[in-house]
């Protein structure tokens, strides 16, 4: 029974070590949901800053990638794949750079292509929705009149638009990651205490039989046991 007992304790101090990193780890998750959140609302303010920002991290990310690809495509020299590595390598690194020196001339030429697929699928989910005429026509509908109707505008506005397109969908995709974040750190975190709740403090689960109630029933068991005895 003591062997039982420990063994319960030391599994119940194993979960528990488990439970408290995980709801360590879901809270890093929230933290870091709130921060995108508050990023995602200050871009929504500041949609200028957000668009120069956005342009900025992606040149970064284009000439990074750019040079991490020359990398490894000189340790492939001699394959068959070496020239074509260099060429993509070389085409990021220039659109990298061309991004850097003129942000705010990608922007324009970025929200026009948004704009043109704005148009487009707004375009053939209208025509699908009426010539299919499926389960769901209302809400195909519906979405192909919102696009056209999105790329209208900002080609209307072009090219004053590109000011604040892309600086509100980059906010905006902020803005919905970190809730994502947050709702999953505090639905882990309450998953996790669910979950440490089942386990009795004595260790044995719930739904099982508990430490004290073990306890009785072995004494029990021993009184019976020196009645048949003596009987």
């Amino acid at each position: 029974m003591a062997k039982d007992t420990a063994r319960h304790t030391a599994t119940a101090g194993a979960a528990a070590r488990d439970g408290r990193q995980l709801r360590r780890g879901f809270g890093v998750l929230a933290f870091l949901g709130a921060i995108l959140v508050v990023g995602g609302l200050v871009g929504l303010v500041y949609v200028g800053v957000a668009t120069l920002t956005s342009m900025l991290l992606f040149g970064w990310l284009l000439l990074v990638g750019g040079l991490v690809g020359l990398l490894q495509s000189v340790s492939l020299r001699g394959t068959s794949v070496f020239w074509l590595g260099v060429v993509v390598a070389a085409l990021n690194i220039a659109a990298g750079v061309v991004v850097l020196r003129h942000p705010e001339g990608t922007a324009e030429a970025l929200t026009m292509f948004a704009a043109l697929l704005f148009l487009t699928g707004g375009v053939f989910r209208l025509a699908g929705s009426v010539v299919v005429r499926g389960p769901h026509f209302g809400l195909t509908l519906v979405q192909g009149a919102f696009g056209l109707l999105l790329g209208i505008l900002v080609l209307a506005e072009w090219p004053g638009s590109s000011l604040y397109v892309i600086g509100t969908f980059f906010s905006l995709a902020l803005l919905f990651d970190g809730l994502g974040l947050i709702a999953l750190g505090l639905g882990g975190r309450r998953l996790v205490g669910y979950v440490a709740d089942s386990v009795t403090p004595g260790g044995a689960e719930a739904g099982g039989v508990p430490e004290d109630r073990l306890g009785k029933g072995s004494l029990k068991t021993e009184q019976d046991e020196q009645d048949q005895s003596s009987t």
